[in-house]
């Protein structure tokens, strides 16, 4: 008698279809969002694509990137009444601590100089990533605005509010028309990020990620058929949960994605959202990359000497296909 074994399925695979207007060598990709935003931000500048990212460091929620994005392509520059000084340092709670400074006026330099960098390349992007962290924001009780971070100011000087579903559709209504009214046939590649923010509660990270997934929908739910072509959502969050729902996919935080879970989501992403016409010339710089990596015994042996002769030509050739190549 002949017994037929049928192979187990040990992971389920989301679905994943090549988009129309992918990313290639001459896109110009903007990355706007939480850190898992800079991941995937990271794998393309690895592989030398155009890219501007986060000019204002990380931001988690949508009302934090709203308010820059009005900022920049409204000219609202920043002033004195939009930063304050606490624990030493110039601050500006619209942007991430890594912008902060010793100095007023040189906080205010960087700021604005972001700023006009935001808005020029906004004007040429051809693509823009979101990538939204959490629905939970806090609100300073003096000015009653919501905060891109408290930067360990006492809590009791915040609220802190769970953005609603309406909430959240209404921002993103209101950001990504500004930016069509300038750049009409840009593509927006929206996300959630698959960390887990935990410190709120693990129910309430639940509650938080399903109002951003929420409000995307309703959002690409109330758009014309022009206009939901444009705007894209990328299934980061339901690889993580789903196809690597496995803390080995996890670092030892068990918050935030591994490497491996983040070369996985990368590989998804680049199917999707990636020419196959860009795969030699990303093997190519790929190679090039672990070539300058490589550290030789005796840097001044004949035989390191003729590797870096030869790994310069393979830089000279490739950068006569790709113009804006430096390595």
């Amino acid at each position: 008698m002949l017994f037929v074994v049928k192979k187990m399925k040990l992971q389920t695979k989301i679905p994943l279809t090549p988009q129309e207007n992918q990313i290639d060598y001459s896109s110009e990709v903007l990355l706007l969002g939480s850190c898992f935003v800079e991941n995937m931000g990271a794998k393309l500048e690895y592989y030398k694509f155009k890219t501007f990212q986060n000019p204002f460091g990380i931001l988690f929620h949508p009302i934090a990137i709203e308010k820059l994005v009005a900022r920049a392509l409204n000219d609202r520059v920043f002033s004195e009444k939009d930063i304050f000084f606490h624990n030493g340092q110039w601050h500006c709670f619209e942007v991430h601590s890594e912008m902060s400074s010793t100095l007023k006026e040189e906080l205010l330099i960087k700021l604005n100089t972001q700023l006009f960098c935001l808005k020029e390349y906004f004007l040429k992007a051809t693509h823009i990533v979101f990538t939204y962290g959490t629905s939970w924001v806090y609100r300073f009780k003096e000015t009653k605005n919501i905060v891109a971070n408290c930067y360990k100011i006492p809590q009791q000087k915040f609220t802190k509010e769970l953005l609603s579903v309406s909430e959240i559709t209404t921002s993103l209504n209101k950001m990504f028309s500004i930016i069509i009214e300038v750049n009409p046939k840009v593509i927006f590649i929206n996300t959630v990020s698959p960390v887990r923010h935990l410190k709120d509660g693990f129910v309430e990270n639940t509650v938080s990620k399903a109002h951003l997934i929420s409000g995307l929908q309703q959002f690409r739910n109330q758009q014309s058929l022009f206009v939901n072509r444009q705007s894209t959502y990328f299934a980061s969050f339901e690889i993580m949960m789903d196809e690597l729902r496995d803390y080995r996919f996890y670092k030892e935080d068990m918050i935030h994605p591994n490497n491996t879970a983040v070369q996985i989501i990368w590989e998804a992403f680049n199917k999707v959202w990636i020419s196959s016409e860009t795969q030699t010339l990303q093997k190519e710089i790929e190679a090039i990359q672990k070539g300058l990596l490589h550290r030789p015994f005796n840097p001044e042996s004949e035989e390191h000497q003729l590797f870096l002769k030869k790994l310069d030509i393979r830089i000279k050739t490739l950068q006569k296909k790709i113009n804006h190549l430096t390595f």
